[in-house]
């Protein structure tokens, strides 16, 4: 168990790109700066939303050293360090690890779609480690959901730490906080549950949950903060509020596949951004038209 909290807004961090479709790095600086200025509680860097199946190695240690050069210690750092190889999947946990994050997210592996004896060992390797592990639980991109009796089982492995929940089940979530997290907590072992996609924050942390890992907060971080703020403190009347101002774009923010609709809504708004890699192309027209619209009336 580590003594490390995992509660409250963390943002799922783009990756910035020039025109030329190289990393920026010194935009990546700029967005980390910004994020925490506006107080965002923690970053989680390398994940779908940074784009990391087209990021080579060498991209992927430079982003991990400056998001641990900037955090230091300010911020959690959970990093992305998931793959459907069990053996590479523990060599970036360690490489996570030696860098200095206080996490690392290991997705369910993806694919290979393994039964629950395989994912009991494929987590049992993260875990030996020794970095703080946070469950990436995403059947829509792996094709494989962990249940919550497998969830269960899980929670048993000394170093498995948390969930980022993202099985759009709000009935499963609430089971796993019920049957897996109170238990924990009560026993002074925090479990945490973290929401992955912005439209389920409220509700899961209404159910007993810690928060969420936004991608709108790559655009909108103080808003999507005093939301989970809100909602941790209990003021559910603030909170109903602001998610209702928020769920336009918590919702064409997905209009199609992420980063694609975020990254070009930062770009309108003027922020490091640049366009996605190959394979994932830019917003049609129809889109791009709607997601702005949200845009000028938000704000």
């Amino acid at each position: 168990m580590s003594d490390k909290v995992f509660s409250g807004a963390f943002t799922a961090l783009i990756t910035p790109m020039t025109g030329s479709g190289a990393v920026d790095y010194d935009g990546f600086r700029r967005l980390l700066e910004r994020q925490i200025e506006q107080g965002i509680d923690g970053f989680v860097p390398l994940g779908t939303t940074g784009e990391t199946p087209t990021l080579d190695e060498d991209e992927e240690e430079k982003l991990i050293s400056i998001a641990v050069e900037i955090c230091g210690g300010r911020v959690p750092l959970i990093i992305g360090a998931g793959s459907n190889s069990t053996p590479h999947m523990a060599s970036y946990v360690k490489r996570a690890r030696d860098f200095g994050a206080d996490a690392a997210l290991v997705v369910t592996p993806y694919y290979n779609k393994p039964n629950d004896s395989g994912l009991i060992k494929h987590f049992e390797a993260a875990a030996a480690t020794g970095l703080p592990i946070i469950i990436y639980n995403i059947a829509g991109r792996t094709g494989r959901n962990i249940p919550v009796s497998l969830m269960e089982k899980l929670a048993g492995i000394p170093g498995i730490d948390g969930v980022k929940e993202s099985s759009g089940d709000l009935v499963q979530m609430g089971d796993i906080i019920h049957r897996v997290a109170l238990p924990r907590k009560a026993a002074g072992k925090p479990f945490w549950v973290l929401a992955g996609d912005d439209g389920f924050a409220l509700p899961l942390i209404a159910l007993g949950g810690d928060g969420v890992v936004s991608v709108i907060s790559n655009l909108v971080p103080a808003k999507v903060k005093a939301l989970i703020a809100a909602c941790l403190a209990g003021n559910y009347e603030e909170a109903r509020r602001l998610h209702y101002d928020l769920l336009p774009l918590m919702k064409n923010a997905f209009i199609e596949v992420n980063p694609v609709p975020i990254k070009a809504a930062m770009r309108r708004a003027g922020l490091p951004s640049g366009p996605t890699r190959l394979p994932l192309g830019p917003l049609d027209a129809a889109s791009e038209k709607l997601l702005f619209e949200t845009l000028d009336k938000l704000g």
